[in-house]
C-alpha cells in the first residue's frame, strides 16, 4: 500500500501520516527525515544534497526522488509506506511516477485532507511552541496548563515565525501556485481520495481508515 499525502501547510497530513503508518504498519516516510539522515550519515546522495542546501538552493526533483527510493527499496518499505512532503509539484510526481514504473510499481492513494485557508491560518496561529526542550502547544485545542508556560520544562512558548498568520498566508499561497494542482493529477489517475480535515482528528483519520479498509 503506497500513500501520498497531500493537505496544505498546518492541515494535518503529517499527523494522519504518522497514524496511519502505526496502524498499517507501514513506514512514515517524510523527505525532510531522509534528506537528514543522508546528511548525518554522509551518504553520496546525502553529500550531493549538501551541496545544493549549503548554497540556499532546492535540492533537484530527481536527486530527490533518487534519494526516495533509496528509502523505499529498503526492507521495511517492502509491504508499502505513506509518504508525506513529497512530491510537491507536477514536476516531482512525474519523476516518481515514471522511477516507480521502471521499478514496475505505482502510487496507490492520494490522500488530500482538505481544510480552508482560514482554518489553517487560525489554527496555525493559535500554535505555541517551547524553543528549549522542542514541546508545542494550542491556544484552543491543546492548552498548556498555565498560559503561556511549557508544561513539560517551565521555559516560556513562543509564536514561531512559521506561525505567524502573514507567514502562514504565504505558505498558502505558494502551495495553491505549486502544490493545489497535484490534486487534479491524481484525480486523473483515480486514485485521489479526498477527506475534510476540519473535523477532529480522529475523525479524519476514521474517514482515511474507511479508504483505505
Amino acid at each position: 500500500m503506497k500513500i501520498i499525502m497531500l493537505g496544505a501547510p498546518g492541515a494535518g497530513k503529517g499527523t494522519q501520516a504518522k497514524m496511519i503508518a502505526e496502524k498499517y504498519s507501514v513506514p512514515h516516510v517524510s523527505t525532510g527525515d531522509i534528506f537528514r539522515a543522508n546528511i548525518k550519515n554522509g551518504t553520496e546522495l546525502g553529500k550531493q544534497a549538501k551541496e545544493y542546501m549549503d548554497k540556499g538552493l532546492l535540492v533537484p526533483d530527481e536527486l530527490t526522488v533518487k534519494i526516495l527510493l533509496d528509502r523505499v527499496a529498503q526492507e521495511d518499505c517492502k509491504n508499502g509506506y505513506v509518504l508525506d512532503g513529497f512530491p510537491r509539484t507536477i514536476p516531482q510526481a512525474e519523476v516518481l511516477d515514471k522511477a516507480l514504473t521502471e521499478l514496475g510499481e505505482k502510487v496507490d492513494y492520494a490522500i488530500d485532507v482538505d481544510v480552508p485557508d482560514e482554518n489553517i491560518v487560525n489554527r496555525m496561529g493559535g500554535r505555541r511552541a517551547c524553543l528549549k526542550c522542542g514541546a508545542t502547544y494550542h491556544v484552543v485545542y491543546n492548552a498548556p496548563k498555565t498560559e503561556g508556560v511549557c508544561d513539560v520544562c517551565g521555559e516560556k512558548l513562543v509564536l514561531r515565525e512559521d506561525d505567524k498568520p502573514e507567514t502562514v498566508q504565504k505558505r498558502l499561497t505558494v502551495y495553491h501556485d505549486q502544490t493545489q494542482p497535484l490534486i487534479e493529477y491524481y484525480d486523473k489517475k483515480g486514485i485521489l481520495k479526498e477527506v475534510d480535515g476540519t473535523v477532529d482528528m480522529n475523525d479524519v483519520f476514521a474517514a482515511i481508515c474507511s479508504i483505505l479498509g
